[in-house]
């Protein structure tokens, strides 16, 4: 079959490489892709906001399947319009994809059904908030309501900082996202991300991962989209899991399809392991990213019937395969990034990193330009591997970083410490 994937970064290459693999691939197309995915796939410049010129690109491709990577279109109804025009797609409607595109449809979504999740309030107006918090104190946790980029949510350590974040989301600096804002409590805990495969009525668990979102080494600097990961989450394990299923994942797909909207694609649960249990701290109505990254090194089964299984409702029965030695990705990003960065910085030694065993290099914010590849985004590579243990699999994504001369980027040093030093116990 003809597979189309939308999407642009880390993820999609991610994607493109498992699917590539699949003997049900014939032709494997990438919209707007970069040029790590030109490897795997034939990359088109399309609009992913133009759902008339991606479907019109479908029927001259012959496209039978598309997958749609980020949020953005998902939130847009690019599935809808897909489904529509007769095209089947992987992912999530308009009206299920609320669940990343709104935290406070998400928030209500839980208080209706028992959830566990923080306690939380919803905002539209600057004094009502700020009294709030005042009322609450400090640490609290201050989200736009809508999509931001990963720059929506501020973990605020006082009061100050609480209401100078509410004073940035009124104040139009997040766009539409910050309309409205949701304030929550402070959550203690380890969080860790998990995703489950979903056809409206059924889950299966895929696997687990831990991120990094702070910029710099010993969780400091600015939130970002993510710095690394590692999978499997040390903190999640076959009991935990099955909370997770049952007092989350499970009530969320049965209260979408009660709303009249069954949730298809893949639901990523961000989560904070208490000491009481899981809490949903938010949910993706995606792929995560740099997560993908490793979830993909990990997964022995072909990715494409389980995709189809999704779109097709035909996950009761389904099951998947893992890898167990654990993989590991460290995110190397331009200077200045998450905030201003330089673009068309060339990137060396890839091809001398990529050697290295164990070692796959997943491209973000990468373009061919003149014979050379440079940067062209925040998030430039996925430098991952996988191995024996945790420490094994970083030390070889590490080993691959120091072959790679890119003057102009940064990446941490950190990333897996927390699972590293467990199996130092």
């Amino acid at each position: 079959m003809n597979i189309l994937i939308l999407g642009s970064g880390g993820r999609e290459h991610a994607l493109a490489w498992k699917i590539a693999a699949s003997p049900l691939t014939d032709r494997l197309y990438c919209a707007p892709g970069n040029a790590g995915i030109a490897r795997e796939a034939e990359c088109v410049a399309l609009d992913l906001a133009d759902h008339a010129a991606v479907i019109a690109f479908c029927r001259r491709a012959g496209v039978d399947f598309v997958v749609v990577g980020p949020e953005a279109p998902l939130c847009a109804g690019i599935v809808d319009d897909l489904e529509a025009a007769g095209i089947g797609a992987f992912g999530p409607s308009k009206a299920a994809a609320r669940l990343e595109g709104s935290k406070g449809f998400t928030k209500d979504l839980c208080r209706a059904n028992g959830m566990p999740t923080a306690t939380y309030e919803r905002f539209r107006a600057t004094a009502p908030a700020k009294a709030y918090i005042r009322a609450r104190g400090a640490p609290i946790v201050v989200k736009a309501d809508g999509l931001a980029a990963g720059k929506g949510v501020v973990v605020a350590q006082s009061l100050a900082e609480a209401e100078t974040a509410v004073d940035m989301m009124f104040g139009g600096e997040l766009g539409d996202a910050g309309i409205e804002v949701v304030i929550e409590e402070f959550l203690d805990g380890e969080e860790a991300s998990f995703f489950a495969l979903c056809d409206g009525e059924t889950a299966i668990p895929l696997t687990t991962a831990q991120d990094h979102k702070r910029a710099y080494d010993g969780d400091k600097g600015p939130n970002t989209g993510g710095m690394g990961a590692y999978s499997p989450a040390p903190n999640i394990d076959a009991a935990m899991s099955a909370r997770i299923m049952a007092e989350i994942i499970a009530p969320t797909l049965r209260a979408m399809k009660a709303m009249g909207a069954p949730y298809k694609g893949v639901l990523y649960a961000g989560l904070m392991i208490t000491r009481e249990g899981p809490k949903l701290i938010e949910y993706n109505a995606r792929f995560g990213d740099p997560e993908t990254q490793v979830l993909m090194l990990r997964l022995m089964s072909d990715l494409v019937p389980a995709l189809l299984a999704s779109r097709d409702g035909m996950l009761k029965n389904f099951d998947l395969r893992w890898y167990a030695e654990p993989a590991l990705t460290v995110v190397m990003a331009a200077k200045g990034y998450p905030g201003t960065y330089e673009r068309g910085t060339v990137i060396k030694g890839l091809d001398d990193a990529a050697a290295v065993k164990g070692v796959e290099i997943f491209h973000a914010g990468t373009k061919a330009e003149g014979g050379k590849i440079v940067a062209n985004g925040g998030r430039v590579l996925n430098v991952s591997a996988i191995g024996r243990t945790v420490r094994e699999a970083q030390a070889r994504a590490y080993e691959a970083i120091s072959r790679i001369r890119w003057p102009q980027g940064f990446y941490r040093h950190d990333i897996g410490w927390r699972a590293v030093e467990r199996e130092a116990k």
